[in-house]
């Protein structure tokens, strides 16, 4: 089958791919603090421990966002979100932000000869208005790189409720179509406002209150599509079973998987074999079934062969936030666990928590395990798995630090745009937070960033303040 598999790519003028197969898991909504490789010990994450253990621990590891949507759509552009209008949170039914016929990381890498994947949760849009999930939906995933996917479209608590696969609503009965409205509701179909007495999974605390869906109140109005609605606590499993079907079927060609789970993001329904399984309630049990996931994928590179040659990398989209919209029991169960870490802030947040985030890279044959201080982030993967490739493609704002994220150089950017309430600055270990009372912090003795600097260093906030028009204006 390798045989024929390079046999079949030399025919189509292509060779195989000199960098390894690759696979990026983004978690969503994982905090500095939330696992035990980086000092959790509520929660036990040991697929994430073994990643960590068997390669590159960052320390300095950012999503270039604090919240979802940009996070994504930098991490497949090589582009600041912020310099696109249109890219913060967004609803359900959005068209598709990223411009088919552009460079993204699928579509770089397909160029050199990968099969490209994506599995799980995609909030980036899809079609160029507001979808209709009757018909085939396009422009999607495939018109921007990738040839397979299976995709939550926006959140677990945003409407639609259903899986696309391959440019389809997954088993869609056509008698009974969706329809979808972030407006006025539509069909009559209870919501968690007028009847928070179906609400037997669990109350939303801001929000939340349109459709119920599966006992969960949800954002935005649905109606139709019941064959099709996922069930909440099986989506963990259903996603780690198309990630493994994906390797599988690809084990034979280079291929690039982009695994973007739904945990620990709100609504947090683990599956019932986790349940009260943690330290910290819900949140904590969620986090246990988001370590099964990576463990899935670990487990079907080991039992193909393929884990020697197989860079594996995992993150997550921003840092963490505890209530978000439901009643799950999350801020009342934290007892002393910490999400951030050491760290200010999570989610939304300027402050570190909200873009320094776990972040692991392991690639056996190349990679020595250790842990690494260089400032690497999510932007950077274009530039640096093109160049992994032979390619020279970057974006607008990707730069190759693939000698960093490799564990080669101990230097990886030396500076960084951290997007979230603002846009804050980092140069080196120092941070600033501009406004009209900015903040600059030292980070290198004060990485939970409570002591400003800006009154005692206001030369160090004119040059980081110039510097940060500078790349905004580039």
């Amino acid at each position: 089958m390798k045989i024929l598999a390079c046999a079949l790519l030399l025919a189509l003028g292509q060779s195989t791919p000199p960098g390894p197969n690759i696979i990026v898991i983004l978690a969503d909504d994982v905090g500095y603090g939330d696992l035990s490789c980086y000092g959790a010990t509520k929660v036990k994450t040991p697929h994430l421990d073994r990643l960590a253990k068997e390669g590159l621990r960052f320390t300095d590891g950012h999503s270039p966002a604090g919240t979802c949507t940009p996070t994504r759509y930098a991490l497949l552009t090589g582009e600041y979100a912020w310099r696109k209008k249109g890219t913060g949170i967004l609803p359900g039914d959005a068209a598709m932000i990223v411009e088919p016929g552009r460079d993204t990381l699928p579509s770089v890498l397909k160029k050199a000869g990968y099969a490209t994947g994506a599995v799980g949760k995609w909030h980036l849009g899809l079609t160029e208005g507001k979808p209709d999930w009757n018909v085939e939906i396009k422009p999607g995933p495939r018109e921007i790189g990738f040839d397979r996917h299976f995709l939550i479209p926006a959140t677990g608590d945003r409407v639609p409720c259903v899986y696309v696969e391959d440019g389809k609503v997954a088993d869609l009965d056509p008698a009974d179509p969706i329809r979808v409205s972030y407006g006025t509701p539509i069909g009559d179909e209870p919501t968690g406002k007028n009847n928070p007495e179906l609400l037997t999974v669990m109350k939303h605390s801001h929000g939340h209150d349109n459709t119920i869906v599966n006992g969960i109140g949800r954002i935005g109005f649905m109606t139709g599509g019941k064959s099709a609605r996922w069930k909440d606590e099986d989506m963990a499993d259903v996603l780690a079973k198309k990630a493994v079907e994906y390797i599988e079927a690809n084990k034979d060609r280079r291929f690039f998987l982009y695994f973007a789970t739904h945990d620990i993001h709100v609504p947090r329904v683990p599956h019932k074999r986790f349940q009260g399984t943690s330290g910290c309630g819900t949140r904590g049990d969620a986090i246990h079934q988001l370590d099964f996931q990576v463990g899935a994928v670990l487990e079907a590179l080991d039992r193909l062969g393929l884990a020697k040659d197989t860079l594996v990398v995992f993150s997550s989209d921003n840092g963490p936030v505890i209530d978000d919209g439901y009643q799950d029991g999350a801020v009342k169960d934290l007892g002393d666990h910490k999400p951030a870490g050491p760290l200010s802030g999570g989610k939304y947040s300027d402050f570190e928590g909200g873009t320094r985030v776990p972040f692991l890279a392991r690639w056996p044959a190349r990679v020595k395990p250790g842990t690494s201080d260089a400032l690497v982030c999510q932007v950077d993967f274009l530039a640096s798995f093109a160049k992994l490739n032979g390619r020279s493609e970057t974006g607008a704002d990707g730069q190759d630090t693939l000698a960093a994220l490799l564990g080669e150089s101990k230097t990886g950017r030396e500076t960084l745009v951290e997007q979230a309430k603002s846009l804050s600055l980092r140069q080196g270990t120092w941070k600033l937070i501009p406004g009209k009372e900015p903040k600059l912090f030292q980070l290198a003795d004060d990485l939970g960033e409570t002591k400003n600097l800006a009154a005692t260093r206001p030369e160090k906030v004119a040059e980081m303040t110039a510097l940060l028009e500078k790349i905004k204006a580039r």
